[in-house]
């Protein structure tokens, strides 16, 4: 059990698909079907490897549709930031935003949105009674403390730090949150790197006598003697450390459209603070009821909920629980991985949330919701793009955090396709489970709504479900391979279950993960 040394183990309870229900894209009342698992605790590893599986997490519950029956295939998305460029639509929403902080220019006529994954996921539409129900049945602190006996832990280490809280404010990237003001944070400056920062075609200034009228298309910047800086503000680094002036004829990444410089009268101030939501970090707690009462308005208005619903409790259990645990190692993002509330804040209030988990190979976008009265900034389109270049940010420390995953993808569902637009991405194989470029699978989509994109007749699942004894089964206080386990049964139906968790949660997840059988 050696792999459980640096904590506790993936404990899940399995529910097998037992019918269809209604499907929350297509409105079909008997048409979608999903297997789902309910997460007690759950490694960031054991998600990682999931969500490379088709599996997608709504709260606790862990869920994967049934791809070749649902009325809707649900095919996971990435899209590869690295090599990602801003399409004109993208550009053109970001330019609404610095326009909007700049000189507070409202859009006239209607805009369209497109928010990531603006309805709540197919498999749990709605259904705060099943989250309630599962919760009530899964006593996490019980389970825990039983696998903790089992394991015979002399207990973890007791020296617990606050996870880190990141700061992006519109004139500083990378910034580490300090005392938890809406307003203020610590600038901590960093060495650039080439293509991040301010507009690097334009010389940087400590001091200009005057802002002239042409100061829209300057990057200037200045630093005080404390160190901060003042004015034009770009990536929050001193002007000293840009590197030297670039090819003019350079496109402009997506960090430099996002970042640019807004003047000193700026009509507005939009920080991203990226908080930790599970273990609820200080500042997240602080900001629960603010943030609560966004996604209440959001419902509202957006979905047309009643005012009564959902509660904050039932917001907490959907968006703010989670089954990942939270890790630090050295080698992370300074933040760590696990689960976390991406918050956007204009002038010192709340207006948008996009919901987040930071795994070791991507960040894994969960939901969004922003206040209605902010719609005319394209939030879903602006936060997605936030979250591209957040990925990139993390990837600077963290190599192998390389992807953006943004849920699923539904080719049937136009208000889904737009996913399809945040170039190059892939998705995933259902049958095979490897990553195959978008351009490829849109061919086989318009043909047929189930497709295996994998072209290689003779490829299988590595990751099947080979060894199905070596499977970790929790029953009892007591952990043992499924091998032993099945002796003790007498339920045909039984096996029938554990074979078909083993199967679609593959052989690795398998023999990490423990299985609860009451």
């Amino acid at each position: 059990m050696a792999f459980w040394a640096g904590g506790s183990p993936s404990i899940v309870d399995y529910f097998p698909s037992e019918d269809f229900y209604r499907c929350g894209y297509c409105k079909n009342e008997s048409g979608s079907r999903s297997n789902g698992m309910w997460a007690h605790s759950m490694t960031v590893q054991d998600y990682q490897d999931l969500i490379d599986r088709g599996w997608r997490r709504s709260g606790k519950y862990v869920y994967k549709p049934v791809m070749n029956q649902t009325c809707c295939p649900q095919y996971t998305i990435r899209c590869r930031p690295l090599q990602f460029q801003p399409s004109k639509s993208h550009k053109k929403v970001l330019k609404k935003m610095l326009k909007f902080l700049a000189k507070g220019e409202v859009p006239k006529g209607s805009c369209e949105d497109e928010p990531m994954d603006s309805t709540m996921d197919d498999a749990v539409a709605g259904d705060f009674a099943l989250i309630n129900k599962l919760d009530i049945q899964c006593d996490l602190k019980t389970l825990s403390d039983d696998v903790k006996e089992s394991l015979q832990s002399e207990g973890k280490n007791s020296k617990k730090e606050e996870p880190h809280e990141l700061l992006q404010s519109q004139d500083s990237v990378g910034e580490k949150l300090g005392s938890g003001e809406p307003s203020h944070s610590v600038k901590v400056h960093t060495v650039p790197k080439p293509g991040k920062g301010a507009d690097l075609s334009k010389p940087p200034c400590r001091k200009a006598k005057e802002i002239r009228k042409e100061r829209k298309r300057l990057k200037l910047m200045q630093q005080n003697p404390a160190g901060e800086l003042e004015g034009f503000q770009a990536q929050g680094h001193p002007p000293s450390l840009f590197p030297p002036k670039a090819k003019s004829n350079q496109p402009k990444s997506l960090e430099d459209l996002i970042f640019e410089s807004l003047p000193e009268n700026a009509s507005h101030k939009l920080e991203v603070r990226v908080v930790r939501s599970s273990p609820p970090s200080s500042q997240f707690k602080a900001t629960l009821l603010e943030s609560y009462q966004v996604y209440k308005r959001y419902q509202m208005v957006i979905h047309k909920n009643s005012p009564d619903t959902p509660t904050e409790s039932q917001f907490t259990r959907f968006l703010c629980s989670s089954p990942l645990e939270a890790e630090t190692p050295p080698n992370g993002p300074d933040c760590g991985y696990g689960s976390f509330h991406q918050q956007y804040w204009l002038d010192g209030k709340i207006i948008a949330v996009g919901v987040i988990d930071i795994l070791p190979n991507c960040v894994s976008s969960v939901y969004l919701y922003y206040d209605p009265d902010y719609s005319f900034l394209s939030l879903g389109v602006y936060s997605a793009l936030r979250e591209i270049a957040f990925t990139r940010q993390l990837h600077e420390k963290t190599s192998q955090l390389s992807y953006y995953y943004m849920g699923f993808y539904i080719h049937s569902c136009p208000k889904m396709k737009y996913k399809g637009q945040y170039r190059p991405s892939d998705l995933l194989c259902p049958e095979t489970y490897v990553w195959v470029p978008i351009e490829q699978c849109l061919p086989s989509l318009e043909n047929s709504k189930y497709c295996r994109f994998n072209q290689d007749p003779e490829a299988v699942d590595e990751d099947r479900s080979t060894e199905p004894d070596r499977l970790q089964v929790f029953h009892k206080r007591a952990i043992m391979p499924y091998g032993v386990y099945k002796k003790q049964q007498k339920d045909p139906s039984e096996e029938a279950a554990v074979l078909q968790y083993a199967s679609l949660v593959g052989q690795k997840c398998s023999e990490r993960m423990l299985l609860f059988r009451n």
